[in-house]
């Protein structure tokens, strides 16, 4: 079985009502053009129920940044989350070195995380993760490359549950896909999103 045929075996009718009308908000986003967004295999023992998404940032042919969101569910409720839902993420991209040696950037970062949510006007708790940059210098045979620096944002929190104990899941996944275009270093899509700061990437080596 394919990894998005697993995906939606999960998300099935044997799943929760509270569950599947989590994943069928998923499932109806439309996000920006440049974001491709598809189901695949979501982890098998974190939670009793759960429901994964792929997704790249593409611009002219280049993959700019990518990531994965996965929608986990406990029906009785997990201590650690505060709540039967917990979202989980990795963002990763691919950036310049200069930009990898800001001291800032790990705060900056994961700003960007929070700063999605709230400004999606979205109730969250119990928020956790890391913030990971790392650079890569070739050698011998290899030694022609360029240095290459990537970001590395891992994370999770409890969104806050509404009518019949579902979250909005669709916003969720929207606030997810702006964070996605911040790291990729896309202009903001809303013109009232202006002041918000993006981070130049290094692109070239990421060409499709």
């Amino acid at each position: 079985m394919d990894d998005s045929k697993e995906g939606e075996r999960d998300a099935g009718d044997a799943a929760p009502l509270p569950f599947r009308a989590a994943v069928e908000a998923l499932r109806a986003a439309r996000p920006r053009p440049e974001i491709e967004i598809d189901p695949t295999r979501p982890p098998q023992r974190l939670a009793p129920y759960a429901y994964a998404l792929e997704a790249v940032v593409v611009q002219d042919d280049e993959d700019l940044a990518d990531g994965r969101l996965v929608l986990l569910h406990d029906p009785a409720g997990h201590d650690a989350w505060q709540g039967s839902f917990r979202l989980v993420t990795l963002v990763r991209a691919e950036l310049e070195p200069e930009m990898a040696a800001d001291p800032l950037l790990p705060e900056v970062c994961w700003s960007w995380l929070t700063g999605a949510l709230q400004a999606r006007g979205l109730s969250y708790g119990e928020p956790s993760g890391t913030v990971t940059r790392a650079s890569s210098h070739y050698f011998g045979g290899l030694a022609e490359r360029p240095s290459a620096s990537q970001i590395e944002i891992r994370a999770s929190w409890t969104p806050r549950e509404g009518l019949g104990g579902v979250p909005d899941t669709s916003a969720h996944l929207a606030a997810w896909c702006d964070l996605l275009c911040q790291v990729a270093g896309l202009p903001p899509a809303g013109p009232g999103d202006a002041s918000v700061v993006t981070l130049p990437q290094r692109r070239g080596p990421q060409s499709r």
